[in-house]
């Protein structure tokens, strides 16, 4: 069943387009990566904060109240661009091992991001400037840390596949 989506997805116009234009895909895939890297950098700040590692003059709050929007603005433009990038080969990208581990580490992130947000970051009006966060917050701090190294590591991987 994902193999004929896949195979009706490369097929579709905008699909073959970028297949087959010598400047469409690498244009699309140097949206993707920038937005990827806000995606990235603006989760690192909040998480080394949840670490206690940078940003201690900062209560959490302020941080991800400040934070956030752009990160989901990038990664909205990440997923959107990636897609295209995905169309354009959809039956070769889900062939590949790293593309799938990538896809499963964004799930796990996105899990790990929805704990955090209603269990430790509940008492985040606790961790003001100078405060540190609980264990349970630098756990889901240090896991995001990994979960996104991860998914850039398989990113880069899938691309050389």
């Amino acid at each position: 069943m994902i193999e004929k989506f896949c195979i009706w997805l490369e097929s579709q116009p905008f699909a073959v387009a970028i297949s087959q234009s010598s400047w469409l895909f690498p244009s699309i895939e140097t949206v993707h990566v920038l937005a990827l890297t806000m995606v990235v950098g603006s989760i690192a700040m909040v998480d080394l904060r949840l670490l206690n590692w940078a940003y201690r003059d900062r209560a959490v709050k302020q941080l991800t109240n400040e934070v956030l929007p752009w990160t989901w603005t990038a990664f909205v433009v990440a997923a959107i661009f990636g897609a295209l990038l995905f169309a354009s080969a959809a039956t070769k990208y889900y062939g590949i091992a790293t593309f799938r581990a990538k896809m499963v580490l964004m799930v796990l992130a996105g899990v790990n991001m929805m704990f955090f947000h209603f269990v430790p970051y509940r008492r985040a009006d606790e961790w003001g400037a100078g405060i540190q966060t609980t264990p349970l917050a630098k756990t889901c701090g240090a896991l995001s840390l990994l979960l996104w190294t991860g998914i850039v590591a398989f990113g880069r991987w899938t691309g050389f596949a």
